[in-house]
């Protein structure tokens, strides 16, 4: 179910995009219908730099399980580091 909830974070890091790798400066993180994936809903990040325009962007539509699995290993790999 769509929560219509965004979170918007400042990010320091790099992406691959269209044009070749970018800086990433922001992240939008949300939950709702994808525009590609084949699942009802699915948790939505847009990693960006605004600066660079609407094309700069990278995005990514994860199914629930699949987002939940990539948090676990987030969180795991930054607590062994």
């Amino acid at each position: 179910m769509c929560t219509y909830s965004t979170r918007r974070l400042p990010l320091r890091g790099s992406g691959k995009g269209a044009q070749g790798w970018m800086a990433v400066t922001d992240a939008t993180v949300y939950f709702d219908h994808p525009a590609h994936a084949p699942a009802e809903h699915t948790l939505n990040i847009d990693f960006l730099n605004p600066s660079l325009g609407p094309a700069a962007r990278v995005a990514v539509e994860l199914d629930r399980d699949s987002a939940s699995l990539l948090a676990d290993a987030i969180r795991e790999l930054l607590a062994a580091g």
